[in-house]
């Protein structure tokens, strides 16, 4: 179960997106991390679709992180709902060891879920990199809202990448349903 009453919203808005359309920008301007092929060299393996992706080993990096397994079905509905994909393969283990994908109406808007990195394979720019490529696509596809949530211990990672919490006071809700007890 997804603790919603302790995630924050965060927004992504580049600021050379004052008006809504389409934009290309270069990697340059978007990423401090390497490009592929140096990842390459370091034995990860880049995707952009969920092609090759093992959702059994991707359960096991949720788990890993604090998040529930998730029912292979419904990760694979999500994925066909999913507007930007990056996951990264470690070569050597053929697993996936980071992944982050948004969902958007492909537009104005997107939400970033589900960023997540294998602890054993945590501090190595791994994570960073999955946000700049999906952000970097967003972008490049003219959205000019981007957010996420994000639980409180990890918004310092957040925030180099361009994410500030409630900006101009802009404060997000999540709809939760409460049980209601019985008497």
């Amino acid at each position: 179960m997804l603790h919603q009453s302790i995630l924050s919203n965060h927004y992504f808005t580049p600021p050379s997106l004052l008006h809504p359309q389409k934009l290309t920008i270069s990697s340059s301007q978007l990423r401090t991390t390497p490009d592929d092929t140096a990842y390459n060299s370091r034995g990860f393996t880049f995707h952009r679709t969920p092609t090759g992706l093992n959702l059994d080993h991707l359960n096991t990096v949720f788990v890993s992180v604090g998040f529930p397994r998730r029912d292979p079905d419904k990760i694979r509905l999500a994925l066909a709902h999913t507007d930007s994909l990056v996951w990264v393969e470690h070569v050597k283990t053929e697993k996936p060891v980071a992944f982050a994908r948004a969902t958007g109406d492909g537009v104005f808007n997107a939400i970033i879920w589900d960023v997540v990195v294998d602890p054993t394979f945590q501090g190595i720019g791994l994570g960073k990199a999955v946000m700049e490529r999906v952000i970097e696509e967003l972008v490049n596809k003219g959205v000019t809202n981007i957010a996420l949530y994000s639980e409180p211990r990890v918004l310092g990672f957040y925030r180099p990448l361009g994410f500030v919490s409630d900006p101009d006071g802009i404060k997000g809700m999540v709809y939760s349903r409460k049980s209601k007890k019985k008497k």
